[in-house]
């Protein structure tokens, strides 16, 4: 078993999957409707691993209300660099036993953490 989706909540996702596709540079896995008034948008990091789907139909999951998700990146400084050099703002690079790291939110304030590890098994699995 693996985790295949996390639900990211967005208040407007035709934004959302801008900043997924032209910041991020994630993949539009789908794009489409989901009854009358929903969609289904799921994209992912072009290196694989799970997909995000961008939501807005769960109450219990308010815009901004992810937090705490993990991408690793190669080369953590380049990363600050490129996401800063896209008007991003991201938190000085720190580190820590297992890596560096730098913290970052996506247009809806959801947290993300993008992270250059020290034992590269330590978080990524298979």
């Amino acid at each position: 078993m693996s985790i295949a989706v996390v639900s990211v909540p967005v208040a407007d996702q035709s934004a959302a999957k801008r900043f997924y596709l032209e910041i991020m540079d994630f993949d539009l896995l789908d794009d489409e409707p989901m009854g009358p008034e929903m969609r289904w948008v799921q994209l992912q990091p072009k290196t694989g691993g799970a997909s995000i789907a961008l939501v807005t139909w769960f109450e219990g999951l308010r815009p901004g209300g992810q937090q705490g998700l993990m991408l690793h990146v190669s080369d953590i400084d380049a990363e600050h660099a490129r996401l800063e050099g896209l008007g991003i703002t991201v938190s000085p690079v720190e580190a820590q036993p297992w890596g560096r790291f730098t913290m970052f939110t996506d247009p809806d304030g959801n947290g993300w953490i993008a992270a250059t590890l020290t034992e590269p098994g330590k978080f990524v699995t298979k």
